[in-house]
Protein backbone atom coordinates (compact mmCIF):
# COMPACT_ATOMS: atom_id res chain seq x y z
CA UNK A 1 0.00 0.00 0.00
CA UNK A 2 2.88 2.54 0.73
CA UNK A 3 4.16 1.75 -2.80
CA UNK A 4 0.85 2.52 -4.39
CA UNK A 5 0.58 5.87 -2.12
CA UNK A 6 4.50 7.14 -3.00
CA UNK A 7 3.65 6.76 -6.63
CA UNK A 8 0.30 7.96 -5.96
CA UNK A 9 2.44 11.61 -5.13
CA UNK A 10 5.24 11.27 -7.36
CA UNK A 11 3.01 11.14 -10.19
CA UNK A 12 0.90 13.89 -8.75
CA UNK A 13 3.61 16.03 -8.16
CA UNK A 14 5.18 15.81 -11.53
CA UNK A 15 1.09 16.30 -13.03
CA UNK A 16 1.08 19.13 -11.14
CA UNK A 17 4.45 20.87 -12.52
CA UNK A 18 3.79 19.52 -16.19
CA UNK A 19 0.17 21.32 -15.72
CA UNK A 20 1.89 24.57 -15.18
CA UNK A 21 4.95 24.50 -17.59
CA UNK A 22 2.49 23.33 -20.21
CA UNK A 23 -0.01 25.50 -19.98
CA UNK A 24 2.38 28.51 -20.01
CA UNK A 25 4.50 27.07 -23.11
CA UNK A 26 1.72 25.03 -24.54
CA UNK A 27 4.12 21.83 -24.63
CA UNK A 28 5.91 19.53 -22.37
CA UNK A 29 3.41 18.21 -20.29
CA UNK A 30 4.05 14.70 -21.79
CA UNK A 31 8.26 14.53 -21.98
CA UNK A 32 7.83 15.39 -17.88
CA UNK A 33 5.17 12.62 -17.07
CA UNK A 34 6.28 9.88 -19.94
CA UNK A 35 9.95 9.03 -18.36
CA UNK A 36 7.89 8.31 -14.85
CA UNK A 37 4.74 6.74 -16.74
CA UNK A 38 7.57 4.37 -18.68
CA UNK A 39 8.96 3.92 -14.90
CA UNK A 40 5.96 2.47 -13.50
CA UNK A 41 3.66 1.30 -15.95
CA UNK A 42 5.87 -0.26 -18.43
CA UNK A 43 6.46 1.13 -21.98
CA UNK A 44 3.42 -0.24 -23.43
CA UNK A 45 1.05 0.72 -20.95
CA UNK A 46 2.15 4.53 -21.11
CA UNK A 47 1.53 5.21 -24.71
CA UNK A 48 -2.21 5.08 -23.78
CA UNK A 49 -2.21 6.70 -20.44
CA UNK A 50 0.20 10.07 -21.84
CA UNK A 51 -2.36 10.27 -24.65
CA UNK A 52 -5.24 10.55 -22.10
CA UNK A 53 -3.41 12.72 -20.00
CA UNK A 54 -2.20 14.88 -22.89
CA UNK A 55 -5.98 15.43 -24.16
CA UNK A 56 -6.76 16.57 -20.24
CA UNK A 57 -4.05 19.09 -20.37
CA UNK A 58 -5.60 20.44 -23.84
CA UNK A 59 -9.37 20.40 -22.63
CA UNK A 60 -8.10 22.46 -19.84
CA UNK A 61 -5.78 25.41 -21.96
CA UNK A 62 -9.06 25.25 -23.96
CA UNK A 63 -11.38 26.13 -21.04
CA UNK A 64 -8.92 28.93 -19.97
CA UNK A 65 -8.90 30.81 -23.18
CA UNK A 66 -11.71 29.92 -24.40
CA UNK A 67 -13.11 33.26 -25.30
CA UNK A 68 -9.71 34.52 -27.40
CA UNK A 69 -9.01 30.78 -29.91
CA UNK A 70 -9.30 31.41 -33.10
CA UNK A 71 -12.03 28.43 -34.17
CA UNK A 72 -11.29 28.83 -37.90
CA UNK A 73 -7.75 27.85 -37.74
CA UNK A 74 -8.59 24.75 -35.39
CA UNK A 75 -11.01 23.74 -37.87
CA UNK A 76 -8.42 24.00 -41.10
CA UNK A 77 -6.07 22.49 -39.17
CA UNK A 78 -7.99 19.83 -37.33
CA UNK A 79 -9.94 18.73 -41.02
CA UNK A 80 -6.12 18.19 -42.47
CA UNK A 81 -4.62 16.45 -39.47
CA UNK A 82 -7.18 13.63 -38.52
CA UNK A 83 -6.68 11.50 -41.82
CA UNK A 84 -2.84 12.05 -41.62
CA UNK A 85 -2.66 11.67 -37.88
CA UNK A 86 -4.71 8.23 -38.64
CA UNK A 87 -2.13 7.65 -41.89
CA UNK A 88 0.82 8.25 -39.59
CA UNK A 89 -0.50 5.57 -36.82
CA UNK A 90 -1.00 3.07 -39.09
CA UNK A 91 1.90 3.46 -42.08
CA UNK A 92 3.51 0.82 -43.95
CA UNK A 93 6.54 2.24 -44.28
CA UNK A 94 9.03 1.68 -41.60
CA UNK A 95 11.37 4.93 -40.90
CA UNK A 96 14.70 5.17 -39.31
CA UNK A 97 13.11 6.47 -35.64
CA UNK A 98 17.04 8.00 -35.38
CA UNK A 99 16.89 10.01 -38.55
CA UNK A 100 13.65 11.36 -38.10
CA UNK A 101 14.83 12.89 -34.35
CA UNK A 102 17.94 14.16 -36.11
CA UNK A 103 15.88 16.15 -39.12
CA UNK A 104 13.07 17.58 -36.32
CA UNK A 105 16.07 18.82 -33.75
CA UNK A 106 17.68 20.43 -36.60
CA UNK A 107 14.36 21.88 -38.39
CA UNK A 108 13.42 23.02 -34.82
CA UNK A 109 16.50 25.14 -34.25
CA UNK A 110 16.56 26.31 -37.74
CA UNK A 111 12.96 27.60 -37.41
CA UNK A 112 13.87 30.29 -34.76
CA UNK A 113 15.51 32.45 -36.86
CA UNK A 114 13.33 31.56 -39.70
CA UNK A 115 10.43 32.69 -37.67
CA UNK A 116 12.24 36.12 -36.65
CA UNK A 117 13.27 36.60 -40.55
CA UNK A 118 9.39 36.47 -41.09
CA UNK A 119 7.93 38.08 -38.36
CA UNK A 120 10.65 40.99 -38.92
CA UNK A 121 9.49 41.46 -42.91
CA UNK A 122 5.73 41.20 -41.75
CA UNK A 123 5.43 37.86 -43.02
CA UNK A 124 2.59 35.91 -41.36
CA UNK A 125 0.96 31.77 -42.45
CA UNK A 126 -2.14 32.03 -44.18
CA UNK A 127 -5.10 30.00 -42.92
CA UNK A 128 -5.40 27.57 -45.43
CA UNK A 129 -1.66 26.92 -44.94
CA UNK A 130 -2.42 26.23 -41.46
CA UNK A 131 -4.05 23.14 -43.09
CA UNK A 132 -0.39 22.03 -44.47
CA UNK A 133 0.86 22.19 -41.39
CA UNK A 134 -2.34 20.46 -39.76
CA UNK A 135 -1.63 17.27 -42.40
CA UNK A 136 2.56 17.71 -41.30
CA UNK A 137 1.81 17.43 -37.77
CA UNK A 138 -0.84 14.90 -38.01
CA UNK A 139 1.16 12.49 -39.54
CA UNK A 140 4.40 13.09 -37.32
CA UNK A 141 2.71 12.70 -34.19
CA UNK A 142 1.45 9.12 -35.76
CA UNK A 143 5.03 7.65 -35.61
CA UNK A 144 7.19 10.05 -33.16
CA UNK A 145 5.80 10.20 -29.47
CA UNK A 146 4.99 14.24 -29.05
CA UNK A 147 5.62 16.73 -31.19
CA UNK A 148 3.81 19.92 -29.28
CA UNK A 149 7.28 21.67 -29.59
CA UNK A 150 7.80 21.21 -33.75
CA UNK A 151 3.55 22.95 -33.48
CA UNK A 152 4.72 26.06 -31.81
CA UNK A 153 6.66 28.41 -34.17
CA UNK A 154 3.71 27.52 -37.24
CA UNK A 155 0.95 28.86 -34.47
CA UNK A 156 3.44 31.85 -33.73
CA UNK A 157 3.99 32.85 -37.34
CA UNK A 158 0.02 32.68 -37.67
CA UNK A 159 -0.08 35.88 -35.81
CA UNK A 160 -1.14 34.52 -32.22
CA UNK A 161 0.50 34.87 -28.98
CA UNK A 162 0.02 34.54 -24.86
CA UNK A 163 -3.76 33.03 -24.53
CA UNK A 164 -4.54 32.89 -28.02
CA UNK A 165 -1.54 30.86 -28.94
CA UNK A 166 -2.27 28.28 -26.19
CA UNK A 167 -6.33 28.16 -26.88
CA UNK A 168 -5.92 27.98 -30.43
CA UNK A 169 -3.25 25.34 -30.22
CA UNK A 170 -4.54 23.31 -28.02
CA UNK A 171 -8.26 22.93 -29.22
CA UNK A 172 -6.32 22.14 -32.47
CA UNK A 173 -3.92 19.53 -31.70
CA UNK A 174 -6.83 18.17 -29.78
CA UNK A 175 -8.43 16.42 -32.73
CA UNK A 176 -4.88 14.78 -33.03
CA UNK A 177 -4.96 13.35 -29.62
CA UNK A 178 -8.59 11.93 -29.81
CA UNK A 179 -8.08 10.50 -33.23
CA UNK A 180 -4.76 8.75 -31.59
CA UNK A 181 -7.34 7.70 -28.45
CA UNK A 182 -9.43 5.90 -30.93
CA UNK A 183 -6.72 4.20 -32.91
CA UNK A 184 -5.28 3.04 -29.70
CA UNK A 185 -8.63 1.71 -28.35
CA UNK A 186 -8.78 0.24 -31.60
CA UNK A 187 -6.03 -1.66 -31.02
CA UNK A 188 -6.72 -2.95 -27.51
CA UNK A 189 -4.52 -0.84 -25.88
CA UNK A 190 -6.40 1.93 -24.17
CA UNK A 191 -8.63 0.01 -21.64
CA UNK A 192 -10.43 0.44 -18.71
CA UNK A 193 -7.36 1.12 -16.33
CA UNK A 194 -5.48 3.06 -18.59
CA UNK A 195 -8.39 5.33 -18.78
CA UNK A 196 -9.16 5.85 -14.87
CA UNK A 197 -5.04 6.32 -14.38
CA UNK A 198 -4.96 8.88 -16.86
CA UNK A 199 -7.74 10.54 -15.98
CA UNK A 200 -6.62 10.72 -12.04
CA UNK A 201 -2.95 12.13 -13.48
CA UNK A 202 -4.79 14.34 -15.59
CA UNK A 203 -6.47 15.72 -12.56
CA UNK A 204 -3.15 17.17 -11.28
CA UNK A 205 -2.39 18.44 -14.81
CA UNK A 206 -5.54 20.47 -14.50
CA UNK A 207 -4.83 21.86 -11.37
CA UNK A 208 -1.37 23.67 -12.66
CA UNK A 209 -2.83 24.63 -15.88
CA UNK A 210 -5.31 26.82 -13.73
CA UNK A 211 -2.05 28.09 -11.85
CA UNK A 212 -0.38 28.73 -15.07
CA UNK A 213 -2.91 31.46 -16.46
CA UNK A 214 -2.04 34.11 -14.04
CA UNK A 215 1.87 33.44 -15.33
CA UNK A 216 0.62 34.01 -18.93
CA UNK A 217 -1.17 37.08 -18.32
CA UNK A 218 1.58 39.12 -15.89
CA UNK A 219 4.39 38.08 -19.29
CA UNK A 220 4.80 40.51 -21.39
CA UNK A 221 4.49 39.53 -25.14
CA UNK A 222 8.40 40.25 -25.87
CA UNK A 223 8.92 37.93 -23.22
CA UNK A 224 6.55 35.45 -24.27
CA UNK A 225 8.14 34.90 -27.45
CA UNK A 226 11.44 34.83 -26.02
CA UNK A 227 10.63 31.93 -23.89
CA UNK A 228 9.23 30.36 -26.82
CA UNK A 229 12.08 30.59 -28.10
CA UNK A 230 14.50 29.42 -25.92
CA UNK A 231 12.12 26.38 -25.09
CA UNK A 232 12.29 25.15 -28.76
CA UNK A 233 16.12 25.68 -28.74
CA UNK A 234 16.20 23.08 -25.49
CA UNK A 235 13.41 21.18 -27.21
CA UNK A 236 15.15 21.07 -30.48
CA UNK A 237 18.75 20.20 -29.17
CA UNK A 238 17.08 17.44 -26.20
CA UNK A 239 15.70 15.63 -29.69
CA UNK A 240 19.49 15.75 -31.01
CA UNK A 241 21.02 14.46 -27.75
CA UNK A 242 18.59 11.43 -28.13
CA UNK A 243 19.35 10.75 -31.58
CA UNK A 244 22.91 10.59 -31.14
Amino acid sequence: MSEVILQALILGALGLTAGVVGGVIGFGTTIILMPALVYFYGPIQAIPVIALVAAVANFSRIFLWWSVIRWRVCFVYGSAAIPFTVLGVNTLVRLDERLIEIALGFFLILLIPIRRWMRERGFYLQLWQMGLVGAAIGYLTGIVATTGAINTPFFLAFGLTKGAFLGTEAASTLSILLTKGITFHYLGFLNTLAIIQGLLIGTSVLVGSIFSKKIVLALPEKNFLLLMELVMMISGLSILAMAF
